[in-house]
C-alpha cells in the first residue's frame, strides 16, 4: 500500500504491541493521513485551507456534519493475535477487509487466552450481556484460572492426538475453544475504523475486545492526530438525544418550542437521567 509517509506512524510500523496475555496489534501499512483527508475535501470544497490550524477546523467541520467520504480516503493495515472470541466479535464490522490463518492449512500454535485475576468476574445483576464490576476472591479467581489451563491442554492435546493420527486438520480443529489465538491481517478505511472504535472502546463493550481497541487507537492517533483530536471532540464519548430526550432538555432549559411535548416516564426517564449524569451513551 502506498503511501506518504507520517513519521510518528513510521516510527511504530511493524511494532508489535502486546495485549492480553498472548496477543499483539502491529501496523503493517497505512494509506494516507490528516493532509489526504484534508486534500479530498479540497475537491469539493475548492482551494481549502493552508495552515494547520485551518486544516484541523474543516477535519472538525467535516466530522461534525457526518461528511464521511474524505475519511474513507485512509487507511489502515492491522496485523493482530487476539483469542477467536474476540475475532468473532470485530468481524461483525464488516466493513473491514481480513485474512485469517487458516486451521485448515495449518496446525494451530498451542496458543490460549487465561484472564487476569482482575478481569475475572461474575455475572453483572443488571447487565445480561456482561460481567460484574467486582472482581473475584483471589483464591477463587486461582481455582478458576487452574481449570480454564487444564480445559484448555486437554483439548489441545486431543487435537494434537487427531493430527498425529493423519485425521484431516479441517476436522481435527473443530473442537478447538474460543479461547485459542488466531491470527489476521485486518484492513479497513478511517471513516470505518472511527465507527469500529466508537462502539468497541465503549466502557459497555467487552473488556477484551475494549484492549485491542485502545491499541488501535493509540496507532490511529500516530496515522492522523487531527483526525483522531476531531474524533474525540465529537463522536467518542459523545451523546445523541432521542427526539422525546431532547424534548425533555429543552423543557428543563425553558424552551417554548418543547413546553407541550409529553413528559419522559420510567425507564425513558431513567436513561435520560443516565445520560446526563454520566454523559454515556445507553
Amino acid at each position: 500500500m502506498a503511501h506518504s509517509m507520517v513519521a510518528e506512524a513510521e516510527a511504530v510500523l511493524d511494532r508489535e504491541f502486546p495485549v492480553l496475555d498472548k496477543g499483539f496489534v502491529r501496523l503493517v501499512d497505512y494509506m494516507g493521513s490528516d493532509d489526504r483527508v484534508v486534500q479530498a475535501a479540497r475537491v469539493s470544497y475548492g482551494a481549502g485551507t493552508r495552515t494547520v490550524r485551518e486544516d484541523a477546523g474543516l477535519i472538525d467541520y467535516l466530522l461534525r456534519h457526518n461528511h464521511t467520504s474524505p475519511f474513507e480516503q485512509v487507511a489502515l493495515v492491522f496485523h493482530m493475535k487476539l483469542p477467536i472470541f474476540v475475532a468473532r466479535q470485530m468481524v461483525r464490522h464488516r466493513t473491514a477487509s481480513l485474512n485469517e490463518i487458516s486451521g485448515r492449512y495449518s496446525v494451530m500454535k498451542d496458543d490460549f487466552y487465561i484472564p487476569a485475576d482482575a478481569d475475572l468476574a461474575l455475572q453483572s445483576t443488571d447487565n445480561k450481556q456482561g460481567r460484574s464490576e467486582e472482581a473475584l476472591d483471589p483464591v477463587f479467581a486461582g481455582e478458576l484460572k487452574a481449570a480454564m489451563g487444564a480445559e484448555q491442554r486437554r483439548s489441545y492435546a486431543e487435537y494434537s492426538a487427531l493430527i498425529g493420527k493423519g485425521i484431516a486438520r479441517e476436522l481435527a480443529r473443530i473442537n478447538l475453544p474460543l479461547s485459542l489465538y488466531t491470527e489476521w491481517y485486518w484492513e479497513i478505511d478511517l471513516h470505518n475504523l472511527f465507527h469500529f472504535l466508537e462502539l468497541r472502546l465503549d466502557p459497555h463493550a467487552q473488556l477484551e475486545i475494549r484492549r485491542y481497541a485502545e491499541v488501535m487507537y493509540d496507532i490511529t492517533r500516530k496515522v492522523a492526530p487531527l483526525c483522531c483530536a476531531s474524533f474525540e471532540r465529537y463522536r467518542l464519548g459523545s451523546v445523541t438525544f432521542s427526539r422525546e430526550e431532547f424534548a425533555e432538555l429543552g423543557r428543563r432549559l425553558g424552551s417554548a418550542a418543547d413546553a407541550g411535548s409529553g413528559a419522559l416516564a420510567g425507564k425513558a426517564l431513567e436513561r435520560f437521567e443516565e445520560k446526563l449524569r454520566t454523559g454515556k451513551q445507553l
